[in-house]
């Protein structure tokens, strides 16, 4: 049987706990503690100076409880110009509203009672054009790291009721609070409980960037397959919510994560939407086809070169020959120190300023590449090959897509030593396998492809006309599955024509 606390004991062990807060907080230098026992109501006042905006404290919250009407929290909720005050007896919601930014006032004759007055200081960069996912045509709005702005920007796409956001706070230190997005009625029910099932699970101190989330709540951590699409455009979440899927955004990051994905949405740029169908189509094919070139052109160069020297065309024989006659190296090393030297390039030009980092990238590339075919430790033919698939793995346009591409360079170069062509080919064969069994919030990472859904290759590997879109894709099981009518879509008669 449940023991019953008596009222008094209960009010006296709260203000010991509050008292012993309030002790730990005097020992940070930015936290104020003010007390007036001249007002007619003496009362204190508890904030942290580095988190409350100055001129709200001075002018809207300070003035007006000195005022000899206020009798009680209840007036000052009424007396102060300032929405959303709040009176609790809950000192958890105290302690978090304090941390937060807000004012907290106690009268000296109601210990229990607290009155929490907003006055956050929200300081941060201004909305900004993307960086990452630049696109000449189509909006130029980016996420910041403020939550509340980037809620605004979706809100301000989506101005519909059935916009829903579950909000969660995760971490032990860092309380970040992290909202999950989708549209009641369209989303599917089961993505969104199981995104808030999988982070209310989180039991870590700190979460610093949307990437942590990533991290916790995949569905394969051992996949160097990114199974969330990160973006930083405001346009292409909404779309995504559009269509059933589901969003992440994070306090503090300014990114958002999008889930369910697939495979080939990696390799659709947002600006696809923006453009002819043809063209973008085109775009898209080109990307897929320097993705393969990427990763197999350099395992293929040193597999021919190994073991099948029968492959080489006789008019590419005697170029080969002559590039390697003085090449003291076997094929394999040539190529990694030339995959090596452009790795150490683009991590020198991603981790130096922007300036610099250009400049070391374009003279760094050009006096290596010079110096070393000079000297005689790799070929100019393998060069011009490495420097290619370096250029094809930058057309990838989901960052963490375009890691995983370089990573997968390596172990398929070293089959490729190992084994000739037979080793690519089991190589390849690995990654088919891994991708088979991969998914995202349960959903299959191969769709359409696997299982086959031939009405999802409208948006797949070409982007047909919008009038064939009629449909939501079938891998988010959305609850309604038609998008808009296809027959409003046809063309009208113009008046001229009637």
């Amino acid at each position: 049987m449940k023991k019953l606390i008596p009222r008094k004991h209960k009010t006296l062990r709260e203000n010991k706990l509050f008292e012993e807060f309030i002790s730990i907080m005097r020992q940070s230098d930015d936290f104020i503690e003010y007390f007036e026992p001249q007002s007619p109501k003496p009362y204190r006042v508890f904030y942290l100076a580095t988190l409350v905006k100055k001129d709200v404290l001075h002018q809207d919250i300070l003035p007006y409880l000195n005022r000899e009407e206020l009798d009680s929290l209840e007036d000052i909720k009424v007396e102060i110009p300032l929405d959303n005050i709040k009176i609790t007896e809950d000192l958890q919601i105290v302690k978090q509203q304090l941390l937060q930014g807000s004012v907290i006032v106690q009268l000296d004759h109601i210990k229990t009672k607290f009155a929490i007055i907003p006055a956050h200081q929200n300081k941060g960069r201004q909305i900004s054009i993307p960086e990452v996912e630049f696109s000449v045509v189509g909006p130029k709005e980016a996420f910041v790291e403020d939550l509340d702005t980037n809620l605004q920007l979706i809100r301000r796409r989506l101005p519909i009721s059935e916009l829903q956001v579950k909000e969660l706070v995760v971490g032990d230190l860092s309380k970040t609070r992290i909202a999950i997005l989708s549209i009641e009625g369209i989303s599917d029910q089961e993505n969104v409980n199981t995104l808030i099932q999988r982070i209310s699970d989180i039991h870590i101190d700190q979460i610093n960037d949307s990437s942590y989330i990533t991290q916790l709540i995949q569905d394969n951590n051992n996949s160097p397959f990114p199974q969330f699409i990160d973006t930083e455009r405001p346009d292409r979440i909404a779309a995504v919510l559009s269509e059933g899927k589901v969003a992440i955004l994070v306090n503090g990051a300014p990114h958002g994560l999008i889930g369910p994905t697939t495979f080939i949405e990696f390799f659709s740029a947002f600006e696809d939407y923006f453009l002819n169908w043809i063209i973008a189509s085109f775009f898209r094919l080109v990307r897929l086809f320097a993705v393969l070139f990427s990763i197999l052109v350099t395992p293929l160069y040193v597999a021919v070169l190994t073991y099948h020297y029968v492959l080489i065309p006789q008019d590419l024989v005697s170029t080969l020959v002559t590039s390697r006659r003085t090449i003291p190296l076997p094929p394999i090393l040539e190529a990694i120190i030339l995959e090596l030297a452009i790795e150490l390039l683009r991590e020198a030009g991603a981790r130096l300023p922007t300036k610099v980092g250009q400049t070391i990238g374009i003279v760094g590339g050009i006096v290596i590449g010079t110096a070393s075919v000079e000297a005689g430790l790799t070929s100019n033919v393998l060069l011009i090959i490495v420097a290619l698939a370096a250029l094809a793995s930058f057309t990838t346009p989901v960052y963490q897509m375009g890691n995983t591409i370089r990573l997968l360079r390596f172990p398929i170069l070293l089959m490729a030593h190992i084994w000739g062509l037979l080793g690519v080919a089991i190589c390849f064969c690995f990654i088919l396998i891994h991708l088979l069994r991969l998914t995202s919030l349960g959903r299959p990472f191969l769709e359409p492809l696997f299982p086959l859904r031939i009405s999802d290759f409208t948006d797949a590997f070409i982007r047909l006309p919008f009038k064939f879109q009629a449909k939501r894709p079938l891998e988010v099981r959305s609850q309604e599955k038609i998008r808009f009518n296809p027959k409003r879509t046809e063309k009208l008669k113009d008046i001229d024509e009637l």
